[in-house]
């Protein structure tokens, strides 16, 4: 939040809160802490360097003053995502998996953002202000027909992640699956374990493994199973797919 206000300065920022995993119960060693801030008014290309060269010295593994928590930071215009309006846009986006195009000159400029559906419902769910108001004043509900469309709108892109951060996709895949069967979003370990009690036997091991690299905060090695991964990556999706159209 210091960079935020320091960088646009104090009457720019109307609220800010947590969502992801440190609202849902399950935040790890290698988590993420996910920020939402809401703002007053639009940022300036300048600003949004500014906010990435900052973000890049204190953020992660590969921070330049040295390691610590990786952060991802939403920057949203309060006027564009209340009323709510789909697909909402997300005025900046910072991730350590963008670090590669951030070092090399790249700034986030604003850009419509399916996945600010399921983080402001995350958000509300938690409800745990920073500062300023709560999200749940701050935010209008996500209706239940914009949330499902965008978590399912990413299942592609993440399966043609699976090889490179397998952990992270059969985890994500098992929370989109439960999502979209019980309404509730759940920490990446919690969707897992619920997902477990219905999957046949061929598919759990993966499962079980992820699951247990992410709650020691490990990656592990997955060449061996990654064809155990891809069949229960496709299993998965298919049940997403049938999910989504009930």
């Amino acid at each position: 939040m210091r960079i935020v206000r320091e960088t646009l300065g104090e009457d720019a920022v109307l609220g800010a809160c947590l969502h992801g995993s440190a609202v849902l119960g399950g935040l790890r060693p290698t988590s993420d802490v996910d920020v939402l801030v809401a703002l007053t008014r639009p940022t300036t290309g300048g600003e949004r360097r500014a906010l990435t060269d900052a973000l890049l010295a204190v953020s992660g593994e590969r921070a330049y003053e040295g390691p610590a928590r990786p952060v991802e930071l939403s920057l949203v215009v309060h006027d564009e995502v209340r009323p709510w309006r789909s697909p909402p846009v997300c005025e900046y986006l910072y991730g350590e998996w963008l670090r590669e195009d951030f070092e090399r000159g790249h700034t986030p400029a604003p850009a419509p953002c399916p996945d600010l559906a399921p983080l402001l419902t995350m958000a509300r769910a938690g409800d745990l202000s920073l500062h300023g108001p709560r999200p749940s004043a701050l935010f209008d509900p996500v209706p239940e027909a914009d949330l499902r469309a965008a978590i399912v709108a990413g299942v592609p892109e993440l399966l043609a992640d699976l090889d490179g951060d397998t952990r992270n996709v059969l985890l994500t895949l098992a929370r989109i699956h439960t999502t979209l069967r019980t309404g509730r979003i759940r920490s990446k370990d919690g969707a897992a374990d619920l997902l477990l009690g219905e999957l046949p036997e061929e598919h759990r091991p993966v499962l079980v493994a992820a699951r247990d690299q992410y709650l020691a905060g490990e990656y592990g090695e997955w060449s061996e199973l990654l064809p155990a991964a891809r069949a229960h990556a496709a299993h998965v999706a298919e049940a997403i797919k049938r999910a989504s159209s009930d």
